[in-house]
């Protein structure tokens, strides 16, 4: 399948289109693996650019979303994004016989994949938050697609697709604010536990190939969450079908968890082990506090340190995160395959590559305030920031920390 000629296709002849998806030989794997895999990456990447990098405007004012906590929402929403399709898939085969369709858990999830694909591909208007109401748009015309496609895939009388559309509409705005809502549960548990500021049928990688790099997705390690994926929905619809509330909310939350781990799939350093990396002092600043913790929401895991350290009115403070179990999914991050260069006002940006590590530096000329970032290739992150220092008393904290070390540590299988 060329996957830019079946977005065209389905975008452009939909009723043409529906009728050679219904007769394509597919599984959820295959599914997963060739089209929702690349096609949800849209709108992460995208809003991750738009809100860290690009940022918001509007009366002489920008906000940036910190890097690191952009990072975390790009991640963890494109993993829930993906169980959310399997879950409302198993919704319209459930409602199949309601509006006189046949059931058929495969053809549920084709209508849902490629339904979604005006959706999807409207993501790439998060590049430039100003245009989301353009995104929007093309979200609504993927109802359009799914009016078209129900009575294809699902075989229910055509007069009654407008209201099988319309459940499953309700639903899919229920399931995105079930996306919300994990993905600020989960920000909101990692705040916690620290300080957050083209497929292939024979497996292997996906590259999605841009203006600014590219990004990789490990198909193969995807392939088996899809796996783990199907078998934990066999488990909710058997639990929901027998009235175990509890049963099937245990299927959901392992489901999440198979989704936003897949990638990674290991557990993080100790946190121990990664206090005991930061020092005691940064020349003449001494430490004042150190802490670890670490914690686990809907399957992800994570562990972090922080130390602060204080000079007179002078403050250096040194974070390093080790995201466990999304560290495979690391590269998904959009700056990590963009250079960044800009002056202005007296402050200075910088996103770099420094051999595999991506660098990030955002710092005033007068030395009142500077941030480093770096994100090691094994998805943990070393953060300082600092206040009325400059740039390179904060390479210098960076510098403290033997990131050799954090790069090279090997992890334990989760």
């Amino acid at each position: 399948m060329n996957l830019v000629q079946r977005i065209q296709d389905i975008l452009l002849k939909p009723k043409d289109t529906w009728p050679q998806i219904a007769q394509e030989p597919a599984t959820t794997q295959s599914l997963y693996k060739d089209w929702l895999l690349i096609l949800a990456a849209i709108p992460a990447v995208a809003g991750f650019i738009g809100m860290s990098v690009v940022g918001v405007g509007a009366f002489g004012l920008s906000y940036r979303l910190p890097i690191v906590t952009g990072l975390v929402h790009m991640v963890v929403g494109y993993g829930v994004s993906l169980g959310m399709c399997y879950l409302l898939a198993l919704l319209v085969n459930a409602l199949a016989p309601t509006f006189g369709g046949t059931p058929d858990r495969l053809a549920a999830l084709k209508l849902v994949a490629y339904g979604s694909t005006a959706g999807f591909v409207g993501g790439v208007f998060q590049l430039l938050p100003s245009l989301g109401m353009v995104g929007l748009l093309f979200g609504l015309y993927s109802i359009y697609l799914i009016y078209l496609g129900l009575p294809v895939l699902m075989r229910n009388p055509p007069e009654k697709s407008a209201g099988y559309t319309a459940v499953v509409v309700v639903a899919g705005i229920v399931a995105g604010l079930v996306v919300g809502a994990v993905t600020g549960a989960v920000l909101g548990a990692s705040q916690r536990v620290g300080s957050w500021g083209g497929g292939h049928p024979d497996g292997g990688a996906v590259t999605i190939k841009g203006p600014n790099g590219d990004v990789t997705l490990d198909t193969a390690k995807m392939e088996a969450a899809a796996k783990r994926m199907e078998a934990l929905g066999k488990q909710m619809e058997a639990a929901q079908a027998k009235g175990d509330s509890a049963a099937a909310g245990k299927a959901m939350s392992e489901m999440m968890g198979a989704v936003t781990g897949a990638t990674g799939g290991a557990k993080p350093m100790p946190a121990a082990d990664l206090k005991a990396l930061l020092p005691e002092s940064l020349g003449d600043f001494k430490r004042n506090s150190i802490e670890a913790q670490s914690g686990s929401a809907m399957g992800i895991t994570t562990s972090s340190a922080k130390a602060r350290y204080g000079n007179g009115d002078k403050s250096i403070s040194v974070d390093i995160t080790d995201m466990g179990s999304l560290a495979g999914m690391a590269s998904l991050a959009g700056w990590a395959n963009m250079t960044l260069d800009k002056e202005a006002d007296g402050r200075i940006e910088r996103v770099f590559k420094q051999g595999d590590r991506t660098v990030r530096e955002d710092y005033r000329k007068d030395g009142s305030h500077a941030e480093v970032s770096v994100v090691l290739p094994n998805g943990v992150i070393v953060e300082a920031k600092g206040d009325q220092v400059g740039i390179d008393q904060l390479r210098g904290a960076i510098g403290s920390v033997d990131l050799n070390k954090l790069a090279t540590t090997p992890r334990q299988p989760g």
